[in-house]
């Protein structure tokens, strides 16, 4: 029995258990089996035969952002609106055969979009290019799920199974377990709250499924199993994800306002260029990006060419992105903005910029 029959069996198991207390440990050990089938399906075959061709784009700008969907949703359409780019586009399916970059020039940041070929049901089982299609998701910093507002809930639901079966998981934190592998000792399990979903012997019956038998388990968070196999897979990559319904002019004003109070959801019209601004917005948010604005000594600060940072960066990120000697010569910085006291403000490395903060940097 091949895996993709391996994977169906178990799938069909799943769904035919009741859960209740008497199952959750079957249950667990079956999601377990589930998720090491499909690590085996997507690591690379060791067979010496030629290369598929892929698609991977180098990385530039300040973040990078993965536009799929499945084939005539109007990714290209929105790639050659957003950027200087133009993207094939035409009424028929599977117009995009390979990855297109694209940069949206926004608030002084580079973003690069990547219109990637439409994904369809069973592609993380590598149908219609989607294994290379999802590998390139996954190293994005945002995924914008285009999808089609006439077709309802069909496309986000299928989409959403194809990205979490290769270990995508958007719009959702870590969790927050503390796990170590030991060399002996056997299983040290403890939790700081109250475990509704996993008990000792499930998570022993899981370790025992990937055959580790000596590890440090603290949970932090009150997580089920899924979230405990993922934290041993390790290999989990979670994003951000904006679910874009496009061709909302097709459809009526209840069903746009609908889907427009859904969460992380925008509404948008290509043919129509409806909504396209507050996209642009939102997709900043997303990114976390910040613009800090430098000030030599005696000038007026230069806002034409701002620094793009992430939320959260320091003074010392910002002396690493000017200059990579910059933070050893450093003595003082001159902040003014909205993360200082007062204007301007005296602060050290550690300081966290804000967005528009205006920065002097002082050398010893």
């Amino acid at each position: 029995m091949g895996i993709l029959e391996k994977i169906a069996e178990i799938e069909r198991e799943i769904s035919r258990t009741q859960k209740n207390k008497a199952t959750e440990y079957h249950l667990g050990l079956l999601k377990a089996k589930l998720a090491k089938y499909r690590a085996q399906l997507l690591e690379p075959s060791k067979s010496s035969g030629a290369k598929g061709e892929g698609f991977d784009v180098m990385k530039s700008g300040d973040a990078r952002v993965a536009l799929v969907g499945f084939p005539s949703v109007g990714k290209s359409t929105f790639l050659s609106l957003m950027t200087s780019t133009e993207s094939e586009a035409a009424s028929y399916e599977f117009t995009t055969l390979t990855c297109i970059p694209g940069v949206i020039e926004y608030k002084g940041a580079n973003i690069q979009l990547l219109d990637l070929p439409g994904i369809i049901e069973g592609a993380a089982q590598g149908k219609g290019r989607g294994r290379q299609v999802i590998a390139v998701a996954r190293t994005a910093d945002v995924v914008i799920m285009m999808l089609d507002a006439t077709k309802g809930d069909v496309q986000r639901e299928l989409l959403e199974k194809e990205l979490e079966s290769v270990g995508i998981r958007l719009n959702c934190p870590k969790p927050n377990i503390y796990f170590k592998p030991k060399k002996g000792g056997g299983l040290s399990y403890n939790s700081t709250v109250p475990l509704t979903h996993c008990s000792e012997k499930l998570v022993q019956l899981i370790l025992h499924e990937y055959k580790i038998f000596n590890a440090e388990v603290l949970f932090r968070e009150d997580s089920t199993p899924d979230e405990f196999i993922d934290v041993i897979v390790g290999n989990r990559v979670h994003m951000p994800c904006l679910y874009v319904y496009n061709k909302v002019d097709q459809i009526s004003i209840e069903e746009v306002d609908r889907l427009a109070h859904r969460p992380n959801s925008v509404v948008i019209s290509c043919g129509m260029k409806l909504n396209l601004d507050f996209l642009l917005e939102q997709l900043w948010e997303y990114l976390a990006l910040i613009c800090i604005y430098t000030k030599k000594r005696g000038e007026r600060p230069d806002f034409n060419d701002p620094i793009i940072m992430r939320r959260g960066a320091s003074v010392e990120h910002v002396c690493h992105r000017i200059h990579r000697t910059l933070a050893s010569q450093f003595k003082y910085a001159l902040v003014w903005g909205t993360s200082t006291k007062y204007s301007p403000q005296r602060v050290g490395l550690t300081h966290i910029m804000e967005h528009e903060d205006v920065i002097q940097i002082v050398k010893k």
